[in-house]
């Protein structure tokens, strides 16, 4: 079997997967008494939209910013429904348009509305810590802000600290990997890594404290999917650097 063969097959047994594990958590949670049917399917939705997104980027499929948009719309309704702020702010005013970027820097980069993948790249190590200086000092001021938020609508013995923690963290490498993956850096796929471990806990943490949001379960099992997802992301995308290395450099678009 070819790597393309296997990439083929991985992707469609992970999208089969995740489709059928939405379908099971979603049928399940409807029957409960206080069952909120709409947020639900919505969450589940979103869900699959955003593993199709997930797993066309892995693959270099320009086709991912179309279900990432999609995707988005629905993390907007379940994000403001649990107040979660800072992550509602930044799929509204950054995931969305980044989508449109995206597809734009993804065609300069040869990918098309067919099969064609996008030439990735790499950063140089200077371009490395000064992602990583930057990620750091973003996460620190997005903490400060979310959690001084909270200090003004909650009582202060009730902030979640590890659910504080995770927004910030979701919301400071979103940011990060949205930018590398619109410019095709191949590093991207470490902040997803980052992002999917930080929403696992995050959608852990909201399901566990609040028994009336009990759609946050779907959440948190689509976001189990994407870590599997970034991880065959990172080592597909490491293999396309390498063959791109050759035809472009590692210049800026």
């Amino acid at each position: 079997m070819t790597e393309k063969q296997f990439n083929k097959w991985f992707s469609a047994v992970l999208m089969g997967l995740m489709v059928v594990a939405i379908a099971i958590t979603t049928v399940f949670k409807l029957q409960e008494a206080d069952a909120r049917t709409l947020l639900i399917l919505v969450a589940a939705t979103g869900s699959v939209m955003g593993v199709a997104s997930s797993v066309l980027s892995a693959n270099g499929i320009i086709w991912t910013f179309v279900f990432g948009l999609l995707d988005i719309v629905c993390c907007l309704i379940v994000d403001a429904d649990n107040g979660i702020w800072g992550d509602f702010s930044m799929h509204l005013f950054y995931l969305l348009p980044m989508q449109i970027i995206g597809i734009w820097q993804w065609r300069r980069r040869g990918a098309s509305g067919t099969k064609q993948e996008v030439k990735a790249r790499r950063l140089t190590v200077g371009q490395r810590w000064m992602v990583a200086g930057a990620t750091l000092a973003g996460l620190a001021a997005v903490y400060g802000i979310l959690y001084a938020i909270k200090l003004h609508t909650v009582d202060p013995a009730d902030i979640n600290r590890t659910q504080v923690a995770a927004d910030a963290a979701r919301t400071t490498f979103n940011i990060a990997g949205q930018i590398l993956m619109s410019l095709a850096f191949y590093e991207q796929w470490y902040l997803w890594i980052l992002v999917n471990i930080a929403s696992i806990l995050l959608w852990g943490s909201t399901m566990l404290q609040s028994a009336a949001s009990s759609y946050t379960v779907v959440m948190f099992i689509k976001y189990c999917f994407y870590l599997i997802n970034s991880l065959n992301g990172l080592r597909i995308w490491y293999n396309l650097s390498k063959e791109a290395s050759g035809q472009v450099g590692t210049d800026a678009h």
